[in-house]
């Protein structure tokens, strides 16, 4: 047999190859070892011989679904196979009303401020699921009331944001070229009367449309320092934090020189924070839980490692940030799944406002 598409994996198994590939991933997601025939067949929900599992296991690896790390060992799903598991087979469990109330209880009573709130739920996570949890915070959607330029060096000026809630920010730009004092005035005025009132997203691109239609009557300097700062304001992943918790958990999985190599991996994996949350912005694409199997991103295709994360919304349905676990493929995802998505709605209710203790 060849290597057959995902699409068409799960029907191109008879009920034998199906019954005998779920027992050896759910085997293997409980124990993290390589299951043999011979323990299927003492332990397993089957009514065959070793030597017929062991056939059925040699198909199922044909087809790309199992693999063994050594030619006397057991077999263990590849990624491949933990996809048609994870999308065709698995059953996702329901939260207990404990397990919720717990959830609730933390996460409300955890703080103040939205950085104790996520930091909350970023170390909730990695406990209930055993992988480390992540956050990343939302993006600041307030509306800004004034802009304002201050020269600090013939290279650089301070663009200086106030906000309507009355927060302050300071951001560092380049000096452009042929700028004059009346430059920054200039640039200033024209953002604040199109900004007053608005977010930065909101009126980025009416902005962008009225400079490039030659309708701003900006001289060439003001405009340049205008395009730089809002393509620089509205693009910066770093005006939103990756908050990571409980990494030492995943230590408690390794057992073998090779597990300790894949977690060094993954914690280097962990501190490219600008790449984690692209990859949790990906939340955005679809309503629900999101599951990263192994090579399926680049940014874990050595250190093989699951990741599942979920978006969490405000009261108008639209997502403000991202939360999730990240651990290693044997993730209990039946448990897992339903713990991340619970608690990121917790989370967008209570940011929102919408959830009270």
């Amino acid at each position: 047999m060849n290597p057959i598409p995902h699409a068409s994996a799960l029907s191109a198994l008879d009920d034998r190859m199906r019954t005998i590939f779920r027992e050896i991933v759910e085997a293997y997601l409980r124990s993290g070892e390589p299951v043999g025939s011979r323990t299927l067949s003492q332990t397993g929900n089957l009514s065959l011989s070793p030597a017929s599992i062991r056939n059925t296991m040699a198909d199922l690896a044909q087809l790309g679904l199992l693999s063994a790390p050594h030619s006397s060992a057991g077999r263990m799903p590849t990624h491949a196979g933990l996809r048609l598991f994870v999308d065709g087979l698995l059953q996702v469990g329901e939260l207990t009303e404990d397990e919720r109330k717990a959830i609730e209880g933390k996460v409300v009573r955890s703080g103040r401020t939205t950085q104790d709130l996520l930091s909350e739920a970023s170390a909730l996570l990695s406990g209930l699921a055993g992988g480390a949890g992540l956050v990343v915070t939302p993006k600041r959607e307030a509306p800004l009331r004034h802009v304002e330029f201050v020269p600090l060096s013939a290279q650089e000026v301070l663009g200086i944001l106030v906000f309507e809630d009355g927060s302050v920010e300071n951001r560092l730009m380049r000096t452009p070229e042929g700028m004059f004092p009346a430059t920054l005035v200039e640039a200033g005025n024209y953002l604040s009367a199109r900004l007053k009132g608005r977010s930065l997203d909101e009126a980025r691109k009416a902005i962008a449309q009225e400079i490039d239609e030659r309708r701003a009557q900006l001289d060439t300097a003001a405009e340049t320092l205008v395009k730089q700062g809002l393509a620089d304001w509205t693009g910066r992943k770093n005006d939103r934090a990756l908050i990571v918790r409980g990494q030492a958990r995943l230590l408690e999985s390794v057992d073998a020189a090779g597990d300790l190599e894949r977690i060094r991996m993954l914690f280097e994996d962990i501190e490219r924070k600008e790449e984690l949350i692209t990859l949790l912005d990906k939340a955005r694409d679809g309503d629900g839980v999101r599951l990263f199997i192994g090579a399926e991103n680049p940014l874990f295709s050595l250190s093989g490692s699951s990741v599942i994360v979920a978006p969490y919304m405000n009261s108008e349905q639209e997502i403000i940030g991202a939360l999730g676990v990240i651990g290693p493929t044997r993730l209990n995802y039946a448990r897992v799944i339903p713990l991340v998505d619970y608690t990121a709605r917790v989370v967008g209710q209570i940011l929102d406002g919408t959830r009270r203790e």
